[in-house]
């Protein structure tokens, strides 16, 4: 084995490179603004908290101290339920930094919105004028594709 030697780098084993040389600058930088923990609480958010908290709140930044301890979680509250969640901040620390099982939070600040984003799970809704559906559907010259368009849409319509 031989020793290769660049300015631009430290002395390795030729072929063999540490793992942070492999990881891209773009998401080191991110790993080490602590994104891999505000994508870790968000996911988890529902597990960490109860129900009632996480219907109350929602996480929105964190931002971390050095050597990813210490941070600081900022939380969306709506609008009447800040006492609640003012109450539970000792609480919602204790849960997260048992989550990690070190001191990732050490404090929460409350930003109070007046209501809570809502996402549209459903984005079509019925299809209520068939017939212009059925018309374009009768153009289409493969018997075997207009049933099954035909099947998808009576499902589809079925169901909402």
């Amino acid at each position: 084995m031989h020793s290769k030697d660049n300015n631009k780098s430290k002395n390795f084993i030729q072929g063999l490179r540490p793992f942070s040389s492999s990881i891209p600058k773009t998401l080191k930088k991110h790993l080490k603004k602590g994104g891999y923990n505000y994508s870790n609480i968000v996911d988890n958010w529902t597990k960490m908290v109860n129900k009632k908290i996480s219907d109350a709140c929602y996480p929105i930044k964190i931002k971390m101290g050095k050597g990813m301890k210490d941070g600081t979680l900022v939380l969306n509250v709506l609008h009447g339920k800040e006492l609640e969640i003012e109450y539970e901040k000792n609480n919602i620390i204790d849960k997260i930094n048992s989550f990690f099982g070190y001191s990732c939070i050490n404090k929460i600040i409350l930003k109070v919105i007046q209501e809570k984003i809502k996402i549209n799970k459903n984005r079509f809704s019925k299809i209520k004028d068939i017939s212009i559906i059925n018309q374009k559907l009768e153009k289409v010259s493969n018997n075997h594709l207009k049933n099954s368009l035909s099947e998808l849409l009576k499902a589809y319509n079925e169901k909402n």
